[in-house]
Formats: C-alpha cells, structure tokens, sequence
C-alpha cells in the first residue's frame, strides 16, 4: 500500500467504493485523512464499513469541511452530466480528483526516484502495459503494474530506488489526474469511444492529450501516429519541448520506431539503429501487437533498458489472457482464445493474423454484426456459430464460409477441433474470436475465455 500522506489530518470525501475506492480509502487513512466514503449502492457502503471504512451518507454531509472528494473514476465528471457528489463539490469550491493524482502528489511528495511510464489510448492499453512491465523486469527492475489495468494503484508498494510504476490510465482516470507527470507517456492511438462520457471526440481527445503534454522535465512522450488525433498531438507535444518518439505501423518514419514487414525498425535521424524481428513472436501477433511492441520498446529504452535487453524480453513476453492468447498446440491445430474481441473491429485484428481459420464466433450481437468482416471471409476454412447471434451470422456468411450452427461452445470447440485435425493444412488455426458480447451465455468475456481454455486443455488426439 502507498500511505497517502498529502491529506494528513484533512477531511475527505470518497465516493465509489469498488475495489479502487477501497483501495484508495485504506490509503488515504493509513496517511491520516479523516475519511467519509459513500457509494449508491448499499452493499457497497456495507462492505466498506465491514472492513472499519468510516462511511457516511454524503447527501447530508458538510461539504465546506471537505479538502478533497476523491471520485471513483466509473463515476460521470461531466458527461451526460455531472454525478450529484460532483455537483455539490464544485458548489462549495471542494476539488474533485482519483486516485491516479493521489499517487503523483505522494511520488512527488516523496522525492524518490522511481520513474512513472503512464499508458493511454483506445485500443492496446492493458497489452502495452503488462508488455512494459514485463520487459522491466526482465531488465532487472521491480516494476510495479497498476492502475486501469492490474491492481489499484494505491495498492502497490511505495516508491523506492530501483523501482518503476507502469501504470494503464483510462481517460476518466486522466480527467481525475489535473497534475499527472509521468516520467514516460504513451499514447497509442485514438479512434471514436466512451463519447457518452466525454460528449464530443474532440473532448475525448483533449483528455487523452492531458497525459503525454504532463511528461516530466528530461521525460518522453511515445505518441503513435497513424491517426490524425494523435499526429496533431505530436506536433503539439513536440513544440512544447518535450521529446517524443513517434511509432507507426503503416508507414516509415526518420524518427521514430516503424514496423517494416515483420521487424521493427528503430530510426534516427534516417538511419537505422536497431532492428527487432517479431516473426515468431506468437504472443506479438498482428499489427496491432506491432504497435503495442514498438510503444513498449520506446519507452523501456527511454527507462534505461538496453536494446538488446528489450529484444529478449520481447521473445519471453507470454501474453494476455483472452487477447489471442496461444492456449496450446494439439498435432498441428493451433488454438487460440481471442475472447476479448466483443466486437467486429477487434475480431479483425485477429482474423488478419491469421489464415486457414477454423473461426468460432457468436454471443450477444453488436450493431452491424461481421458484416465489417467480409473482405476477411477467405481466410475462413469454416465458421462455428454460438448464441444469440448464430442465425444471424450465419446469413451474413451464406455460401461465402461453410458454416454450422453449434449453439453451445463446448459444441463449437469439439466440432472445429476435429475438423481442423482432420483438415490436412500445415498449420490450422481454431479460432475464438467471437465478435460478440458474451452475456448471452457468460458474465463476462473473461469466464468465455476460461471456459474455452479449459474444454482446450481437455482434448485429445484422435487415434490414428
């Protein structure tokens, strides 16, 4: 835990009390704030107090005695509107931040030296940062990993010399941070997401901004630039004078680290300077795990890391679970768990990385379905349909994909096992990226995931 000492003795508001608010409202009275948490839910509140959380209803609290309402970062600051708890600091002049500001002032406060590397943008966070992470630590570092992504991040050890913080950051955690300053900031990239939220995308972005113009003094923003968004915030950032290192998976860069074919190039000034081959990176698949990579192999250089050490621990990096996680190889049929691809744009990502698919999708449709996916179809060997969205899928695909309709996922894995053992092919792909929530038939896309692994790890050969 890391003691919030910056509100010793100060009377503090905290409202949501999932497992951040509790995090950070241990924090904070182990740092000698005089808390009051509350949360809509009862249970919540009762949890809380179960644990000797002073909780309080703050509907009927004195607001003009508060420093500080520390806001859970699933709680509406602006958009569609303000939450009540908001509205009421701002009338008595009361600051509204997350626990993400909680830690900077405390590393600040402390003056140790352990670097920050914050991670933000729209897809590729939690990859980027736990490939981060893992590269600290092959390097010899303790990094600690937290935030959006991992554990709260006031539940992570204290700085201390040696130590690094790798820190995912949504951007309702940004919008709570005012005088965030990583050592490192990555942004990835931007594409239109949570605009219920943050009303407009150029709000959305400007919140994103937030983290790489915050960069420390002698700091380095990493900022992907195949988007506009982020190109205009490069130039921005840059003007400032902060350094960054650009990263591109569509085209060449002077400056900067590009994908070329399979390899990362990492430039200078139009020279080349170092070269990371991903072929045979399993865990590294696609361009999108090419971004992830390129990110986490600027910023691990701008931390220390030398390029050979990064390259190595990119060959290690074992991946994330339910994000074309390799669950094993069975004869020569691969099987991958994609399970967090909800939707088509990141079923793609998977589709593309891979040919001869033996693709089981399906569950709880979005809007527009796999139409998006169509130009990707050839790469299908033959679909297997689940849930919900079974017979709708299955008129998208028609005559394009041989196709079954399997209902169940243990059906759809025995089905396309035994199809793609049988199916001659060098090297078969049975696929679970379902382009669909899971809630028709599974909480969430994490116990999907399991279950898929766990009917995998259960098949056999067929007798020969």
């Amino acid at each position: 835990m890391i003691p919030v000492n910056t509100l010793n003795d100060r009377a503090v508001a905290l409202f949501g009390l999932g497992g951040s608010g509790l995090a950070t409202a241990r924090a904070l009275m182990a740092g000698g704030a005089r808390v009051t948490a509350w949360d809509d839910s009862p249970a919540s509140v009762g949890k809380a107090a179960a644990e000797g959380i002073p909780t309080g209803d703050l509907n009927t609290a004195d607001w003009s005695s508060f420093a500080a309402l520390v806001l859970a970062p699933g709680v509406p600051l602006t958009n569609p509107e303000p939450h009540w708890t908001v509205r009421r600091a701002q009338a008595t002049g009361v600051e509204v931040i997350g626990d993400i500001e909680l830690f900077v002032r405390e590393r600040r406060r402390i003056g140790q030296p352990a670097p920050m590397a914050a991670i933000t943008g729209t897809n590729g966070k939690s990859t980027t940062t736990a490939l981060l992470a893992h590269l600290m630590r092959e390097g010899g570092r303790d990094a600690q990993i937290g935030g959006n992504f991992g554990p709260a991040i006031l539940g992570l050890e204290p700085p201390a010399p040696g130590r690094v913080y790798v820190v995912e950051c949504s951007s309702y955690q940004i919008d709570l941070a005012p005088s965030l300053d990583p050592t490192v900031g990555i942004l990835l990239n931007l594409s239109p997401d949570h605009l219920d939220r943050h009303g407009t995308m150029e709000h959305y972005a400007e919140i994103k901004e937030r983290l790489v113009a915050g960069v420390g003094a002698g700091g380095t923003a990493v900022i992907g630039v195949d988007d506009a968004w982020c190109r205009a915030i490069a130039e921005r950032v840059e003007a400032a004078g902060t350094r960054v290192v650009r990263i591109s998976v569509l085209g060449p860069l002077d400056d900067g680290i590009h994908l070329d074919g399979t390899d990362l190039a990492v430039m200078e000034r139009g020279r080349r300077t170092f070269t990371l081959p991903l072929s045979g990176i399993g865990s590294l698949r696609g361009a999108h795990n090419a971004q992830n990579a390129a990110a986490a192999f600027a910023a691990a250089h701008a931390l220390g890391l030398a390029p050979e050490t990064i390259a190595a621990g990119m060959r290690s990096f074992p991946g994330l679970a339910h994000r074309m996680e390799q669950v094993r190889t069975l004869g020569s049929v691969l099987f991958v768990n994609d399970s967090k691809a909800t939707n088509a744009d990141a079923a793609e990502r998977a589709l593309v990385s891979f040919e001869d698919i033996f693709w089981i999708a399906g569950g709880k449709p979005k809007e527009g379905g796999i139409v998006p996916l169509k130009p990707l179809f050839p790469r299908v060997r033959k679909a297997y349909l689940i849930g919900v969205a079974a017979p709708d899928f299955a008129a998208t695909l028609g005559e394009a994909v041989p196709h079954e309709i399997c209902g169940t996922l243990d059906v759809a894995v025995e089905r396309a096992a035994r199809d793609a053992a049988a199916s001659g092919l060098t090297h078969p792909v049975v696929l679970l990226s379902p382009a669909c929530a899971s809630f028709d038939q599974f909480r969430n896309f994490e116990l999907r995931g399991d279950a898929f692994r766990t009917l995998v790890e259960g098949l056999q050969l067929p007798p020969k």
